[in-house]
């Protein structure tokens, strides 16, 4: 059976979100959209990849770069996991009105502690640092001796999250 210009498209968008996801942990590789297209942008992509990883520099994916990019692409979804840095500063102070990533997992950690205690109230994970939130958070600050502010500095951030790494330890035992 030939191989089809469908089957070349899927290959082809194979590579691209390869070259995508290695691109996010080097940033010596530039980021190509995946689209099934081998354009130009994605032969720079090939480019800078062979010369990263020391193949001969064509642009072109041979079966040695191809097993090569397959290799980096595998080493790093396969690696011990990344950390995560969300709080912004020491100075950072998050409150009503707040909306974004940060609030989601502020609001993810109350959630998680209040599973785990009776006493402490579960809020909506909707990423917006609303009344229910203020009111949760400031429960939380009470019961672990901080100032009932309300709002997450970074002394209620590291209690946040040690209070919920306690829980995880607790359940993995």
């Amino acid at each position: 059976m030939a191989y089809t210009s469908q089957q070349r498209r899927q290959h082809i968008y194979e590579l691209q979100r390869y070259l995508y996801a290695i691109s996010l942990f080097n940033s010596k590789i530039p980021q190509v959209i995946p689209d099934g297209v081998y354009g130009a942008d994605t032969a720079i992509a090939v480019r800078a990849f062979q010369r990263e990883y020391g193949l001969p520099e064509t642009g072109n994916t041979d079966t040695a770069t191809w097993n090569k990019i397959v290799r980096v692409y595998r080493s790093n979804i396969d690696s011990a996991p990344e950390p995560y840095n969300v709080f912004p500063s020491a100075r950072y102070v998050a409150g009503n009105g707040d909306k974004g990533q940060l609030i989601y997992i502020v609001q993810a950690m109350l959630n998680d502690i209040g599973e785990h205690y009776e006493n402490a109230p579960c809020v909506d994970i909707c990423g917006n640092y609303n009344t229910a939130t203020a009111d949760a958070v400031k429960l939380f600050q009470k019961r672990v001796g901080l100032p009932m502010t309300g709002k997450v500095d970074s002394g209620t951030w590291n209690m946040l999250v040690r209070c919920c790494e306690h829980i995880d330890r607790t359940i993995t035992q």
